[in-house]
C-alpha cells in the first residue's frame, strides 16, 4: 500500500486565494477534483467540486506554499526524501535532549570537565552513604550468590545469555580427578556446567520489570548473536538513561542564585525545637544548610527518613533560611489530611514569628476563599503556602518563591510529576520521603542528587509488631479489643470506598458503645476535616478509612492498625501506612490481612514477605530498594526503557547502569567547529535557471543556508523546511546542496573534521574515541553501514563494494552520517 503526501494547487483564483494549498495522505483510493465553470462574478475556489471514496481524513490545510513550476506535469506528490526523514528522525530521537534541543547553547568543555568531576565524587560519596562502604567488594555488585538459587530459576550469563539454573552438583573435570562443584544451567540447545567461583564472576539472577518472570526464550549455547544483540541493546538504553540525566542536571547546575546568609534568628529558631536531634538530623540540617548558605546552583537534596524520625523539622528550618531572606516557600503534599497537617504544624513552630504568614491551598475550599490566597500569593502577601496538587496549576502565580518542599513524592501523577520537574532548575528543592520512588532512589545512589538519610529513630520509638495472616473475622475483633482495653485507637484501612460501608455494619455489632467513623477522598471537605479532627482528639475510637491517611497522620494514641486485603497495596503504601501507628513510647500493632495465599500473584506475595522482613526501624529506603525488585521499572525509567531492561533483567541491567556511570566521562563527543568540517568530494551542481527565476535573490539564499548549517542542525532544519513551505520541494540540484550542507554539520557535531574519498575507500578523519566510535556502530540501525565501517587511530574508514560517481557518494556519506548521529542521545555532547 502506497503512501503519498502532495501539495495541490487551485488554479484560477482570485488573488487573495492564490497562495491556499490543500495537503492530503492518500492510501489507495480515488480522488477526484472537479473545477466548474468560471464565472466574473465570483472566486471558483467557492464552487470547487471535491470528492473522495474512502475513509480517509483531511489532515492540513495551509497558506503560503507555493506550486514549484518546476516539477513535472501531473506529477502531484512527492515521496519522503532522505532529508525529510533525517529531519524527523532528529525531531523523535534528538527533540528530548536538554542540550541538544533546539536553541540551547552548548556548554564548554571546561564546564563539562568540571560538571563530570563533580557527578563522579558525589556517585562515590552517594554509595558510600546509602550503600555502607563496599571497598573491599570494589563497589556495588549484583552477580547472584550460585548456593541461593533455587532450581527453575532463571539466570543470565553475561557472554551467553538467558538459561534457567538446575542445580550445584559435584563433576569430576578432565583436567583433574578431585570432584569439584559446577553449577548446571539449561539452555535452549543443551546443557552447561560452570565451576562455582566462575559462576559467582558470570551469572546474574534474571528478573523482569513486571510480575511475569519468564524470559521470552532461553538463549542458545552454539549461537550467541540473537544474546549479544539484546545486550547491546540494554547497553545503549543504559547510556542513553545516564546521558539523559546528565543533561537534566547540568541544566539545573547552569543555574546561578544568590547563597542565603547565615543569621543569628536562625540560632533563636533552631532552639526552639522542642526535641533532642538525633545524629542523623544533626547531619541533615547541616547538609541543607550548606547547600542553601554555600552553593550558587539550586538546592535538589532527598530527605530519606522514616515516619516520624524528623524529617519535616529539616524542612522547616529551611523554610526559616529562605522566608528570613524575603522569599517564598511552597510547601507540596499528595492530599488535603497531610496538607492540612502540615500546615497546622507550620503554623504552630512559626507562631512567634507574626510577621511570616502562612496559607493553605487546596481544592475543597470556597472560590472566594482560593481566589483571595492567589491573589496574596501573586501580590507576595504569603510567604510560606501549604496545598495540594492544586499549587501546580497554572492560575497559582508566585512573586517570588524560592523554597519548594515535596512530601511523599511518589504519590502524584505523571503531569504533577513533570510539573515539579520542571521547577527544579530554578528554585530550591527538599524532597521528604520514608520510601523514596525508585528513581529518586536510583538518583541519590548514582550521585546526580543529594541524600541525607536519617535511620536512626528517636530514643522513645519501639518497632512496631507486624502481624501477617489470612484475614479472620475473630482475629480482626481479638485485635481491636486489646488496643481499644488499652484506651487506645484504631485505623481500619482498606483499599475500595465501597467496602467501608459494610465494615462499619460488622464493627458496629461488635462495638455498639464505641464511636467509629469513615474517611475517604470522595468525601466533602469539611466533613472529611471535620472527622480528623475528632480522630485526632479522641472522640472517635476507630476509624475506617481509605489509603488517604497513608501519609503525615501523627495520632500519638492510636497504637494499632488493621489493613484488610493488604494484597492491593504498594509495598510503599503498606510501609507508610503501618507508620501511622507507633509514634509514642507505647507499643504498636499492625495487622496485615490477605484473602487466601492461593490468590495472590508472585508479585504480591514477595511484597508481603518483604514488609515483614523490614519490620524494623528505619528500614524504609532498604525497603524502597527491594521494591525496585519487586514492583518494576515502567514507572521509573518509562515504559521504553522497561522493554529494554526485560532484555537483560534487572540485575545486569543495573550492573551496566553503575559500570556506564563510572565510565560517563569516556563517553563524550567532543565536536567542531562547522568551518573546520571538511567535505572533499568535488560535486557542484547548477541550479535551474526556472528555479532561479522564482527565487528573489539566489545569491542570499544559498548564504543564508550556510549560516543555518553554521548555526546547529536546528537552524539547518527549519531553514530547509520553510525554504519548502514557500517554494515547494526543491529541484534535485538545490537538494544536492542542502545534502552537503547536511553532511558537513552532522560531521561538525559528530567531531568528524575531513571527510573524502580514494577509489573505494571513504575516509573521515575525527577526534572520537574508540570507544565513542563502538558505541555509536552499536546504535545504528543499518547493517550495510556499520559493517563497512572500521575505526584505526584518528581515522574512520568504510569500504565500499565498487567504486561511486560523485553524486552517489554524497547521498551514501549523508545516509551513514545520518545513521551515526542518531546515536547522539546515548553521548554527551558539547
Amino acid at each position: 500500500m502506497a503512501l503519498v503526501y502532495g501539495a495541490f494547487p487551485l488554479p484560477n483564483l482570485q488573488r487573495r486565494h492564490r497562495d491556499l494549498s490543500f495537503r492530503f495522505f492518500f492510501s489507495d483510493f480515488l480522488v477526484q477534483l472537479g473545477p466548474p465553470k468560471p464565472s466574473p462574478s465570483k472566486c471558483p475556489c467557492r464552487d470547487w467540486k471535491f470528492s473522495v471514496r474512502t475513509n480517509a481524513v483531511y489532515t492540513e490545510a495551509s497558506h503560503g506554499s507555493a506550486v514549484a513550476p518546476w516539477k513535472e506535469k501531473g506529477n502531484l506528490s512527492s515521496d519522503l526524501d532522505d532529508i525529510s526523514i533525517l529531519n524527523e528522525r532528529i525531531r523523535k530521537e534528538l527533540g528530548k535532549r536538554q542540550g541538544l534541543r533546539a536553541g540551547n547553547k552548548a556548554v564548554n568543555s571546561t564546564e563539562v570537565e568540571k560538571y563530570i568531576k563533580t557527578v563522579k565524587q558525589q556517585q562515590q560519596l552517594g554509595l558510600q552513604k546509602l550503600k555502607g562502604d563496599n571497598k573491599d567488594k570494589g563497589g556495588i555488585g549484583y552477580k547472584v550468590d550460585p548456593y541461593t538459587l533455587e532450581s527453575g530459576d532463571y539466570v543470565v550469563h553475561k557472554k551467553v545469555g538467558i538459561g534457567r539454573f538446575v542445580a550445584i552438583k559435584y563433576d569430576v573435570s578432565k583436567s583433574s580427578s578431585d570432584p569439584t562443584e559446577y553449577v548446571f544451567i539449561e539452555y535452549a540447545d543443551g546443557m552447561a556446567k560452570l565451576p562455582v567461583k566462575q559462576a559467582a564472576r558470570m551469572l546474574y539472577r534474571y528478573n523482569l520489570p513486571s510480575e511475569t518472570r519468564r524470559p521470552r526464550a532461553l538463549s542458545k549455547l552454539n549461537d550467541t548473536s540473537a544474546w549479544e544483540r539484546r545486550r547491546v541493546k540494554g547497553k545503549v538504553a543504559v547510556q542513553k538513561m545516564v546521558v539523559d540525566l546528565m543533561e537534566l542536571y547540568l541544566h539545573r547546575l547552569k543555574q546561578k542564585r544568590l547563597s542565603y546568609r547565615r543569621t543569628p534568628a536562625m540560632a533563636e529558631f533552631v532552639s526552639q525545637f522542642p526535641y533532642d536531634p538525633t545524629q542523623d538530623q544533626k547531619q541533615a540540617f547541616i547538609d541543607v544548610e550548606k547547600d542553601l548558605t554555600e552553593r550558587e546552583t539550586p538546592m535538589d537534596r532527598l530527605i530519606c527518613g522514616d515516619v516520624g524520625f524528623g524529617k519535616t523539622e529539616v524542612a522547616l528550618r529551611a523554610i526559616f533560611i529562605v522566608v528570613s531572606a524575603g522569599k517564598q516557600a511552597m510547601v507540596l503534599a499528595p492530599t488535603i489530611v497531610l496538607a492540612k497537617q502540615h500546615f497546622d504544624v507550620i503554623s504552630e513552630r512559626f507562631c512567634s514569628y507574626p510577621h511570616i504568614s502562612i496559607g493553605l491551598l487546596c481544592r475543597f475550599q470556597k472560590k472566594s476563599e482560593k481566589e483571595e490566597h492567589l491573589s496574596s500569593i501573586k501580590n507576595g502577601d504569603l510567604d510560606i503556602i501549604v496545598g495540594t496538587h492544586a499549587l501546580l496549576g497554572n492560575r497559582v502565580v508566585y512573586n517570588n518563591l524560592g523554597l519548594l518542599i515535596v512530601d511523599e513524592e511518589q504519590r502524584f501523577g505523571v503531569k504533577q510529576k513533570e510539573k515539579i520537574a520542571s521547577m527544579k532548575t530554578s528554585v530550591d528543592v527538599l524532597t521528604l520521603s520514608a520510601t523514596p520512588i525508585p528513581r529518586t532512589l536510583y538518583l541519590a545512589l548514582t550521585g546526580f542528587r543529594d541524600a541525607s538519610l536519617i535511620s536512626t529513630p528517636p530514643p522513645e520509638r519501639v518497632p512496631i509488631k507486624t502481624h501477617l495472616s489470612a484475614y479472620s473475622k475473630e482475629k480482626v475483633l481479638s485485635a481491636i479489643k486489646f488496643e481499644l482495653d488499652r484506651g487506645g485507637q484504631v485505623f481500619y484501612v482498606l483499599p475500595r470506598i465501597k467496602d467501608l460501608e459494610e465494615v462499619m455494619e460488622f464493627l458496629e455489632q461488635s462495638f455498639s458503645h464505641v464511636t467509629i467513623a469513615i474517611a475517604h477522598g470522595k468525601q466533602y471537605s469539611k466533613q472529611l476535616e471535620e472527622t480528623m479532627k475528632m480522630f485526632s482528639l479522641g472522640d472517635i475510637k476507630i476509624l475506617i478509612c481509605t489509603n488517604i491517611v497513608e501519609n503525615g497522620l501523627n495520632i500519638q494514641n492510636a497504637n494499632t492498625i488493621i489493613i484488610q486485603e493488604v494484597q492491593q497495596f504498594g509495598l510503599a503504601q503498606l510501609y507508610q501506612l503501618r507508620g501511622r501507628v507507633g509514634r509514642a513510647d507505647k507499643e504498636a500493632y499492625a495487622y496485615l490481612f490477605y484473602p487466601d495465599k492461593s490468590l495472590l500473584s508472585e508479585q504480591a506475595l514477595e511484597r508481603l514477605a518483604a514488609i515483614e522482613e523490614y519490620r524494623d526501624l528505619g528500614q524504609g529506603f532498604q525497603l524502597a530498594e527491594r521494591d525496585m525488585g519487586i514492583r518494576g521499572f515502567g514507572s521509573i525509567f518509562g515504559e521504553q526503557q522497561s522493554g529494554d531492561i526485560g532484555n537483560v533483567g534487572v540485575d545486569l541491567f543495573f550492573e551496566m547502569l553503575f559500570e556506564s556511570l563510572s565510565k560517563v566521562d569516556e563517553h563524550r563527543v567532543i565536536s567542531v567547529s562547522y568551518k573546520d568540517a571538511q567535505f572533499d568530494v568535488n560535486i557542484t551542481p547548477r541550479l535551474s535557471s526556472e528555479y532561479i527565476s522564482n527565487i528573489n535573490n539566489p545569491v542570499e539564499l544559498i548564504n543564508e543556508a550556510e549560516r543555518a548549517a553554521e548555526s546547529d542542525i536546528w537552524s539547518l532544519m527549519q531553514f530547509t523546511e520553510q525554504l519548502r513551505r514557500q517554494y515547494g520541494k526543491e529541484p534535485h540540484s538545490m537538494e544536492i546542496i542542502l545534502k552537503k550542507l547536511y553532511v558537513r554539520r552532522m560531521a561538525a557535531d559528530l567531531g568528524i573534521r575531513r571527510i573524502y574519498a580514494s577509489g573505494k575507500k571513504v575516509i573521515m578523519t575525527t577526534n572520537m574515541s574508540k570507544k565513542v566510535f563502538k558505541l555509536m556502530t552499536e546504535a545504528m540501525t543499518s547493517d550495510i553501514h556499520r559493517n563497512s565501517l572500521t575505526y584505526t587511530g584518528a581515522e574512520i574508514k568504510a569500504e565500499l563494494l565498487l567504486e561511486l560517481t560523485d553524486e552517489q557518494l554524497l547521498n551514501w556519506i549523508f545516509q551513514c552520517l545520518a545513521e551515526l548521529y542518531a546515536s547522539l542521545p546515548a553521548l554527551v555532547k558539547y
